[in-house]
């Protein structure tokens, strides 16, 4: 038996497995039993998940990175094989700075204001700067919220490769039948990854009667698949325009395109994502997708969790535009380009971005075309860059012609921020970034 002291815990390895022991010695066995290193830290008291949207700050801390074994239903263990951790080539950040709202602010006053728990960057390759708050470490499993939407889709595109999906432009029908006379019926794969399905789904995350609240509480029941799925399929539910023309974001969109993937290639999110990437692309630790069927059902809108490493990894992974160590390409031909391609529904373009928001369930966040009072605005191109962002400030920004990956956890005080706030700030933090590692 081998003693780590990191921070008030230690690690215990014995028979292969990480269990974490407080002060006094005691052991604290792994909630997860599968997972080859337990994460730390170990949080004793977790916050009522059907809470999660109302959580205070240090709830959100908590949950967020217990969201693994936050539910009563097993997760979906993906484990890594052949560990091959980044290389580190640090640079010093430290006097990186932007300007927002007619204040100079730093890298440090950035993660204050922020909230910010956890911050990866790395360039061609290699980690150049990372940083840890609230207790995390670098075996922390952190959720992703709706960063796991751009991990799904990125599977649609395997799927796609592997000919389980024909073309982008199938009704999901075709491999759902669980719509069969729905709104949802003649929506392709493609609308459902741009979220133009033109089905109605309330997204607001400040009513507690709106579709994606009562999806979560869905989530902290017992039989979940059919609670969500009933949800989500209602036959009650109406589409508002037809399929293609107007772009919505909607969390039930992206539930049912995972669960589609699913039906396509019987088997589950995490089950395809160990075989197809994780354990190819030598991902560091074991993760864990959120799962209402273990081996069966991983949740498409969200549920992801992992280091923040393996989420910088997965960001090299994109970046690479889907190359395996080995040269083998699993990705289709132009996939990374097509998912950056915006949309251009109605409601996808605006003043702030003539050219679109929304893409394969990947973000343009590039500074607004109309922003006053801010700078850099120039650095990560909206042509060149793909934001995965979720909930409560979660990020993974991929940009393949800088060789540049940044990845961000966070608990910001709302759900979503007002207009010009935090992704605001964001974009023109890492366009500091950019310009600094280009030099």
């Amino acid at each position: 038996m081998k003693k780590l002291k990191t921070g008030f815990f230690f690690l215990v390895w014995c028979s292969g497995t990480v269990l974490q022991v407080n002060a006094a010695q005691t052991p604290i066995a792994c909630p997860v039993a599968q997972l080859s290193v337990c994460p730390a830290p170990l949080d004793n008291q977790l916050p009522d998940v059907k809470d999660m949207l109302t959580w205070n700050q240090q709830q959100r801390v908590i949950g967020f990175r217990n969201d693994y074994r936050s539910y009563f239903y097993a997760g979906d263990v993906f484990k890594a094989a052949k560990a091959a951790p980044l290389s580190r080539e640090a640079r010093d950040l430290s006097a990186v700075n932007y300007q927002y709202q007619g204040q100079n602010y730093t890298l440090s006053d950035y993660l204050k204001r922020n909230n910010a728990t956890g911050m990866m960057v790395i360039k061609d390759g290699k980690i150049v700067w990372d940083y840890y708050s609230e207790g995390n470490t670098n075996t922390t499993l952190w959720t992703s919220r709706s960063v796991g939407k751009a991990v799904v889709s990125t599977l649609v595109g395997i799927a796609l490769k592997e000919g389980k999906i024909a073309s982008l432009d199938d009704a999901i029908i075709k491999y759902n039948p669980d719509v069969r006379g729905t709104a949802w019926e003649q929506v392709t794969i493609r609308q459902l990854m741009q979220h133009t399905s033109g089905v109605t789904w309330n997204e607001d995350y400040t009513n507690p009667k709106s579709d994606f609240a009562l999806f979560t509480e869905c989530e902290a029941n017992k039989q979940t698949y059919d609670c969500v799925n009933r949800l989500v399929n209602d036959p009650q539910r109406k589409a508002y325009a037809k399929p293609g023309q107007v772009w919505s974001y909607s969390s039930g969109g992206a539930w049912l395109l995972g669960d589609t993937l699913e039906k396509a290639i019987s088997k589950s999110l995490a089950q395809y994502l160990e075989e197809k990437v994780w354990q190819p692309y030598g991902m560091v630790h074991d993760g864990v997708w959120q799962s209402y069927q273990t081996g069966k059902h991983s949740v498409g809108a969200h549920g992801f969790n992992a280091t923040l490493e393996d989420w910088g990894k997965f960001g090299v992974f994109i970046m690479n535009e889907g190359v395996l160590p080995n040269g083998t390409k699993v990705l289709p031909d132009n996939w990374v380009a097509d998912a950056r391609t915006w949309v251009k529904a109605k409601n996808s373009i605006s003043a702030e971005h003539p050219e679109g928001i929304y893409g394969y369930q990947w973000w343009n966040n590039s500074v607004p075309a109309d922003s006053k009072d801010v700078g850099p605005k120039q650095g990560l191109t909206s042509a060149d860059t793909l934001w995965a962002l979720g909930i409560f400030g979660q990020m993974m920004v991929v940009n393949p012609q800088q060789k540049l990956v940044i990845v961000q956890w966070s608990v910001w005080p709302k759900a979503k921020p007002e207009p010009n706030a935090e992704p605001l700030e964001a974009s023109l933090m890492f366009n500091a970034i950019a310009n600094n590692l280009a030099k």
